[in-house]
């Protein structure tokens, strides 16, 4: 009979989960041991950069990816990026080694003694076999529940258990495949195009799932068709509409009271992949203005649940959105031309203004770049400045936890060497996931990082004086060379000094990775 290692190599490969993300211990050893032809291992040198790779990755393929972790301590390493995972419901198969079970119980030096529990209700589904011939259909269930849930999940698996004999029913899970299909029953579908074809002023709502689903484009048709604004959900991960499109009002505030501001006069706001809502600041008023109704559409059936308003249909957007393509037959009117870019704010010499940076990139960069973006104190100066008109151009923190960027643009690149990759990155949020540089050089990721360099935490800086209190210590980063850094881990690094420069430096498509440290004023997020 062939051994669980076998069969569960064989399973993983049948579903496409043949690129591993991981950074080992010696509990993982064993389950690595004779990887088949065709399995690529992706090493990162510290567990949060790991899945932040792997999170990139199965964001851009839009398929699970797995990641092998180390037992408490490595697992433990790793939940600050599983955060952003879980909010961008990205599909981790997460499997951890674990001791012998005679060692588990006496909490043997690498025990993890209730393994799942140290990850819930973090991921989305955590379990440990309860002996060696159920780890193959366990380690299916984690997959099909990653791939249903989109969200990560988490198996722990003893070490010992790789080498065990399958045993002859293991061998049936290779085939098995399980599927979902959202669309919305007959009633369920004339209810809701009734309700949003009587509204007499629409407004459209999209969240980061359109873009993630790939309904970038069916998004735009249905706006067109209905006319009304449309808005980014807040706290937005994945950009869902051209942000320059004349119907684009931007993202909405992360507030209760200035988010039913967005929405005076509109009798009807259709919200598509997205919460209702990811708040942020704390400022409280009514949730939704008199007259105002909510629907909103998601695959994701806890957000609808938790929703602290409106009606809710748990179905596949992809579905409702062509039901109201069809069912709103009036022609789409003409919507005229995209907003113009405004000229870019200047700053004192030697500092470029953030607006600068994004000028040049916009200008320099082709239109189907990806940007996987993590320097928040730069948000409105990034909006003001970028035309992405592409599906899947916009990457950034889904739970506002440091330390996606920079490991995140790595495995985008990774998932597309085809396409542009950009991460524009604080310094910051750099150290984080600084070591991404090592294994970007390893494989040779084609990766452009513009590193903003201001020398302090700025978001916090603005936060300091939403909160009243300015003298908080502990907000500046002074001194740090990210070129010399870079460097270190092999990745080439030039310090820019003016636009010109800039420029130039952007223009050029090197096929490997690179760093480009700048110097910016400090600006703030809005």
């Amino acid at each position: 009979m062939p051994s669980v290692r076998h069969v569960s190599h064989e399973f993983l490969r049948r579903q496409g989960l043949t690129t591993v993300f991981g950074n080992p211990g010696s509990n993982e050893l064993p389950f690595l041991a004779d990887l088949p032809d065709g399995f690529r291992y992706v090493l990162g040198l510290h567990e949060g950069a790991v899945v932040g790779m792997a999170d990139g990755y199965a964001q851009a393929t839009g398929r699970p990816v797995l990641v092998n972790l180390h037992a408490a301590s490595g697992s433990g390493n790793a939940m600050g990026a599983l955060t952003n995972a879980v909010a961008s419901r990205t599909p981790l198969v997460v499997v951890a080694g674990q001791q012998v079970r005679p060692a588990i119980g006496p909490e043997a030096n690498l025990a993890n003694v209730d393994a799942p529990a140290l990850m819930r209700p973090l991921v989305g589904w955590a379990a440990e076999p309860a002996c060696a011939q159920d780890v193959p259909r366990a380690l299916a269930q984690a997959v099909f529940e990653a791939r249903l849930q989109r969200r990560p999940t988490y198996l722990s698996v003893p070490y010992d258990d790789w080498a065990a004999d399958a045993g002859e029913n293991s061998l049936a899970v290779l085939d098995r495949q399980v599927e979902r299909a959202g669309v919305p029953g007959g009633e369920q579908g004339r209810r809701l195009a009734e309700q949003v074809a009587a509204a007499r002023r629409p407004a459209l709502v999209l969240g980061g799932d359109i873009d993630s689903a790939g309904l970038f484009h069916d998004a735009v048709r249905l706006a067109e068709r209905l006319g009304g604004p449309v808005w980014a959900a807040p706290s937005q991960f994945r950009l869902p509409f051209p942000n320059r499109h004349p119907l684009f009002r931007g993202v909405l505030p992360a507030g209760i009271e200035p988010v039913s501001r967005a929405f005076e006069g509109h009798d009807l706001v259709l919200v598509l992949g997205a919460p209702v809502f990811r708040y942020h600041e704390y400022l409280p008023g009514r949730y939704l203005p008199e007259g105002t109704r909510l629907i909103q559409v998601t695959e994701d059936a806890a957000a609808a649940a938790r929703a602290p308003m409106g009606e809710a249909l748990v179905a596949d957007p992809a579905a409702v959105i062509e039901l109201l393509l069809k069912e709103l037959d009036a022609p789409a009117a003409p919507t005229g031309e995209f907003r113009p870019v405004p000229a870019p704010a200047s700053a004192e010499a030697p500092r470029l203004h953030p607006e600068q940076v994004f000028a040049a990139l916009r200008d320099e960069q082709p239109g189907d770049t990806a940007y996987v973006v993590e320097s928040t104190s730069t948000n409105s100066a990034w909006w003001r400045q970028m035309d992405l008109r592409e599906p899947g151009s916009y990457y950034f923190p889904a739970a506002g936890g440091l330390g996606f960027g920079l490991p995140g643009a790595v495995g985008v690149a990774m998932a597309q060497p085809g396409r542009p990759v950009v991460g524009v990155i604080g310094d910051g949020s750099a150290n984080y996931g600084i070591t991404a540089l090592w294994t970007a050089a390893r494989h040779r990721v084609p990766l452009t990082v513009v590193l903003l360099r201001n020398g302090t935490y700025g978001a916090l800086r603005w936060f300091s004086g939403l909160l009243g209190v300015p003298d908080a210590p502990g907000l500046d980063i002074p001194g740090l060379d990210f070129t010399r850094i870079a460097e270190g881990y092999g990745v080439p690094g030039r310090h820019v000094g003016g636009v010109d420069e800039l420029r130039a430096v952007l223009a050029e498509r090197p096929d490997g990775p690179r760093l480009v440290q700048v110097d910016t004023a400090l600006t703030t997020p809005s």
